[in-house]
């Protein structure tokens, strides 16, 4: 379970820019291309969290959608993989959304 190792990370940035103050929620974008799971993520969370200043805090998980976009003809189209063909044929496709795995913000007690 590498989200182990994700939500340990996370916990880390976030406790490093708070600080001493308390935390008391962290949002975090996930793309659906990242291969992190969120609910594995959240069950990690609280573990982790433990003896820290966002020990108290929620995690909250944006989802973000896989896009591709053409670059032989440049249309931009949504999908649940990082392959596939383009409605020109093309399979020259490159990620535009879908991989991300960023702490996004963090809110202060």
């Amino acid at each position: 379970m590498h989200e182990l190792g994700i939500t340990r990370n996370i916990v880390s940035i976030v406790a490093e820019a708070a600080g001493s103050n308390p935390v008391a929620r962290v949002s975090v974008k996930i793309g659906e291309f990242s291969a992190v799971l969120p609910d594995a993520l959240h069950f990690c969370f609280d573990s982790c969290t433990h003896g820290t200043v966002l020990e108290r805090a929620t995690l909250e998980i944006i989802n973000v959608p896989g896009r591709l976009a053409c670059s032989d003809c440049g249309f931009e189209f949504g999908s649940s993989t990082p392959f596939g063909r383009c409605q020109c044929g093309s399979r020259n496709l490159r990620c535009v959304a879908g991989d991300e795995l960023l702490v996004h913000e963090m809110e202060l007690q």
